[in-house]
């Protein structure tokens, strides 16, 4: 929650993008590479000051941190959800949501989770 609200988001979507990324598993590790539980690609972590991206708080500290850019770049949730997944040339290259499957299916569920976690916090 900490992490959440220093980044000026509501810790009903971080935990929404934690789920989506690695199910809650600090020790989480993508085919692609991506660690911990909010999936730190090891460049965009060191470029976060994450030193550490199986340790739980950084690695949200450094997602949470992540994800209010694509926030604040994009001005729109669905979009820096995409750009969060697929990256944010993606995300430029095709103007939006990019065309694929993985990327689509990813936002749909963050979207999910995060009505559904909404109940889960005090507001």
């Amino acid at each position: 929650i900490r992490e959440a609200k220093a980044n000026g988001l509501e810790p009903a979507l971080v935990k929404a993008v934690i789920a989506a990324e690695s199910n809650f598993s600090a020790k989480a590790v993508s085919h692609a590479g991506a660690q911990g539980l909010m999936q730190l690609m090891p460049k965009t972590a060191a470029g976060l000051g994450v030193q550490d991206p199986f340790e739980a708080p950084q690695n949200v500290s450094g997602g949470s941190s992540y994800l209010r850019e694509m926030l604040d770049r994009y001005g729109d949730l669905s979009r820096a959800l995409a750009a969060y997944n697929a990256g944010p040339k993606a995300v430029d290259r095709y103007r939006g949501i990019p065309p694929y499957p993985e990327t689509k299916a990813y936002v749909k569920r963050v979207l999910a989770y995060y009505r559904g976690y909404r109940g889960d916090f005090n507001r």
